[in-house]
């Protein structure tokens, strides 16, 4: 491909419709892969932060075992441990000051303020996972339009300078479908991306939801159900 073709010459050939569906398509191709990239490392890091789990729960006590979840942020584990120890308190007999929340069910407030934490977590997992979805939906179609509008404009001047030579009308053409290829260039990735992150959220939730289930039986009853781990 010479100077006069390709990439270059859509970019200087192109009027400013061409040049703005080029950056848009810019933009959320640097979008997608930002939040690819951000969204990795954090189920990475998550994943990590779940083998701590075993450790947690061969502490000797629930304050050696915090110690074992490391205390960063955001660690969901940790803080699914923390909202947990402060559910309990919170039931705690007091001999004054109560409220009409003290009267609540013990296994209805813990599991309560569990799912709230998980939905909190999820949340946090999910963000970002917008974009993606988006740029997926719309990438191929914002390439359309730029083949479309390229298109129209080589045929009109096509049409004026009066020669529909296949030679002619092969360079400019075949430029206006690269805009085309960029949309699926920029589309694919985040449609993978997004699906890859949506599998990797579903782990981690599991095991939130797996932890949630313990540290409930363990307020609630007193002992963790020894096989709940075991998917």
């Amino acid at each position: 491909m010479n100077a006069e073709s390709g990439l270059m010459s859509l970019w200087t050939q192109g009027d400013w419709v061409t040049r703005s569906v080029a950056l848009l398509l810019l933009a959320m191709s640097l979008a997608s892969w930002v939040v690819i990239l951000i969204k990795a490392l954090g189920l990475r890091h998550a994943a990590k932060q779940a083998l701590a789990l075993e450790q947690f729960w061969h502490a000797p006590d629930f304050a050696q075992g915090l110690t074992q979840l490391a205390d960063e942020a955001p660690n969901p584990f940790r803080h699914l441990a923390i909202t947990a120890q402060a559910a309990d308190a919170h039931l705690l007999p007091q001999s004054s000051n109560r409220q009409l929340i003290d009267s609540l069910d013990r296994n209805d407030w813990v599991t309560r303020c569990l799912r709230g934490s998980i939905d909190e977590a999820t949340a946090e997992l999910q963000s970002g996972l917008a974009v993606l979805a988006s740029v997926g939906s719309t990438a191929p179609f914002v390439g359309l339009f730029g083949t479309v509008w390229g298109i129209y404009h080589a045929l009109l001047a096509i049409g004026a300078a009066g020669q529909s030579t296949i030679d002619k009308v092969a360079g400019p053409i075949g430029e206006a479908l690269i805009m085309t290829a960029l949309g699926l260039a920029v589309a694919i990735p985040a449609v993978l991306g997004y699906n890859a992150l949506v599998r990797g959220n579903k782990g981690v939730i599991g095991k939130l939801n797996r932890f949630a289930y313990d540290l409930h039986a363990l307020f609630v009853t007193g002992a963790r159900v020894v096989n709940s781990h075991k998917s």
